[in-house]
């Protein structure tokens, strides 16, 4: 059993956004769970894994318009699924269709599609705004013989879902060596045999196939970065499903997305939190 590190912040004044965006930032900083407190937020990061300097760095690179403290402490290695049973991973339904739930689960619904996620301290288990309105957009849509690619795919729940909606095939990518893992673990666990997962960045879609979808729930600043490389991954007339940042944020990301060929489709809101839909155009300069 592996000890973490609890990272405890601390905001000034305190704002509800703006500890959103420090678990934004600190998510691609390794940081696999967070707790909100009453000033801000508590982070868990494997022991070997916790970097001062790194920590120090996600605050930087966070911007916040509120002065940040923090202090660590040890939390002595667990049996995390029992505890993410008791505290925090229930089983989740989403859109009457589909329900979520772990291996150690017995109680849940019967929906058509059951997804099992042992999450393990990773993200994605369907319970945060951005997971479940990628969800039901997945819900919506006609995935039938269609190419998917799913970036930043964590836990592998949406890729998990593409192949259960009739995907021909599906790329998860993932940046997060644990969180790699702990996707092809989910993966098994579903029996989706059409699920290919990859570990590293958004270089890995350089020599894919194009693809009809392309899913990524990340957040605004790396969506932003490498937008360009998600485009060029698409087919043209392909849907770009981006998660991962609030309502503010989406004329950022749909001018990004313009410059590189999409056009707007969708624009799904849940308590600020936002789900954006673009189609890939055939008139911009990766089609030249």
């Amino acid at each position: 059993m592996n000890d973490y590190t609890r990272v405890a912040f601390h905001l000034s004044p305190y704002n509800e956004m703006q500890a959103d965006i420090l678990v934004a930032v600190l998510a691609d900083y390794g940081f696999e769970c967070f707790e909100p407190t009453a000033d801000g937020t508590n982070a868990y990061i494997p022991a070997p894994k916790f970097d001062a300097q790194a920590v120090n760095s996600a605050v930087d690179e966070a911007a916040l318009d509120a002065a940040v403290t923090w202090e660590t402490d040890v939390i002595e290695g667990k049996n995390w699924n029992e505890e993410w049973e008791k505290n925090y991973f229930q089983p989740m339904e989403i859109a009457g269709q589909c329900v979520i739930h772990s291996s150690f689960h017995t109680d849940y619904p019967k929906l058509k599609y059951e997804i099992i996620i042992d999450p393990k301290m990773a993200f994605g288990t369907g319970h945060h705004e951005t997971t479940s309105l990628m969800v039901e957009q997945i819900l919506r849509e006609d995935f039938a013989g269609k190419r998917v690619i799913d970036m930043g795919t964590g836990t592998g729940i949406l890729a998990i879902l593409a192949s259960m909606r009739g995907a021909s095939s599906v790329v998860g990518i993932e940046i997060d060596e644990d969180a790699y893992l702990n996707a092809v673990e989910n993966v098994a666990l579903n029996h989706v045999e059409n699920v290919e997962l990859l570990h590293g960045d958004a270089s890995k879609l350089e020599g894919l196939e194009p693809a009809d979808f392309l899913l990524a729930n990340i957040n605004r600043n790396v969506i932003v970065a490498d937008i360009d490389k998600y485009v060029a991954a698409l087919k043209v007339g392909g849907v770009l499903m981006l998660s991962g940042f609030y309502e503010e944020d989406v004329e950022i990301v749909q001018s990004a997305a313009s410059k590189c060929g999409c056009v707007k489709v969708v624009n799904e809101v849940k308590n600020r939190w936002t789900m954006l839909k673009l189609v890939r155009s055939i008139s911009k300069k990766y089609d030249e």
